[in-house]
């Protein structure tokens, strides 16, 4: 594809969400208490809410009206979701979507849609695209909402439901707090030429950068009440579209791979050392690393057979511009790992959180989050 014809798709994106000329659906929800009691269904769920902070991976509409080029709010996003566009980075569910159901909870709504609804009783859904750990990360995308901002968001949540005393509800830590932060740290910070970053700090001194920072706001999660956390690592983020466009031989960046190691390694560091001085805290680590190489080993048994290009997108691997508006995505969505440049396909979201909840230990651990629901 010639450079006026990639100019020109790159400007149609940017009219299409700076301008907000597609905007996400709008839904009604009836103001309910804090954690309400289950809705008489059959079966109790497991936790009496849960509380997500992260990225695109797993934003569901935050950045929607925001003025930022990081949205999702128009088709074919949500192609396969019953709501259609509602902000999701994905065809249809992502992986915290699969983690509420099978916890025996609604989908969690984002927090732009509780500040018009008022609606607590099963958590919020802070996340949002293009937010690192760090407050500078994503700045190329203009609005984004960093962790730091989403602890903050947090803090007013739990100001709405704390009773007349002030006092935090003994619920909160029965709660999930899932936590998916550190993607957007890498590809729109360290390896994004306009950033210095990493003329000032290696592999590892990033890392331990970014771990200094993150055990700070996981240290503060738990100051505000919460007990049952799960970390979610970083995948082989040289094996996505974006990454896989820009090598000449179509094949995963072991740079990119080895970049991001360290990260994890730190994070399981941090979650150990954070189980011993933080009275109460549990964790599960979801090691997504370990399974999407599980997943790329044996795509063809999970049922996959597009592993290396985007569904809906442009240029090589469809991963040189990320899906457009009204793009026509590929037709057998299933068969797809990527959904776009960047993110997953719900069929992967969907295995993925699945393996989350009651996977075996070489995915999750040092226990699974139902068991972690269960303490």
């Amino acid at each position: 594809m010639g450079d006026e014809k990639l100019r020109f798709c790159t400007l149609l994106l940017v009219i299409f969400l700076v301008l907000g000329v597609v905007k996400s659906q709008d839904y009604d929800d009836a103001p309910a208490p804090a954690f309400a009691p289950e809705d008489g269904g059959d079966k109790k769920p497991y936790v009496p809410a849960m509380f997500i902070f992260g990225d695109s991976l797993i934003d569901n509409g935050n950045n929607n009206e925001l003025a930022s080029l990081a949205k999702a709010n128009y088709l074919p996003y949500g192609i396969d979701f019953d709501r259609g566009p509602t902000g999701r980075f994905s065809n249809g569910y992502t992986m915290v979507d699969t983690i509420a159901e099978l916890l025996g909870l609604p989908l969690i709504p984002s927090d732009t849609e509780v500040e018009a609804s008022g609606n607590t009783q099963h958590g919020v859904n802070y996340a949002s695209a293009a937010a690192g750990i760090l407050d500078i990360t994503g700045r190329n995308f203009v609005g984004r909402i960093p962790f730091n901002q989403q602890i903050k968001n947090f803090e007013t949540t739990l100001a709405q439901i704390t009773d007349n005393n002030g006092d935090v509800p003994q619920e909160l830590s029965d709660c999930i707090f899932f936590v998916g932060m550190g993607s957007n740290d890498y590809l729109n910070n360290y390896l994004m030429p306009n950033y210095d970053t990493k003329n000032h700090y290696n592999s590892q001194q990033y890392a331990d950068l970014l771990s200094q920072q993150y055990t700070q706001q996981i240290t503060r999660l738990h100051s505000l009440g919460a007990r049952k956390f799960v970390i979610a690592g970083l995948g082989l983020m040289g094996c996505i579209p974006s990454i896989l466009a820009q090598s000449e031989n179509g094949i995963c960046s072991e740079e990119v791979n080895k970049l991001v190691q360290p990260f994890n390694t730190n994070t399981n560091a941090m979650i150990n050392n954070l189980s011993v001085n933080l009275p109460g805290a549990r964790f599960s680590f979801i090691d997504i690393h370990n399974m999407f190489q599980d997943l790329l080993a044996n795509a063809a048994s999970y049922g996959f057979s597009e592993v290396n290009e985007g569904c809906c997108g442009i240029g090589k691997n469809r991963g040189q511009i990320t899906c457009l508006p009204f793009q026509t995505p590929c037709p057998d969505r299933n068969k797809y790992i990527f959904w776009d440049a960047f993110h997953p396909t719900e069929a992967v979201n969907v295995l993925f959180g699945q393996k989350a909840f009651n996977g075996e230990q070489n995915f999750v651990y040092p226990m699974n989050i139902e068991q972690l629901a269960n303490l």
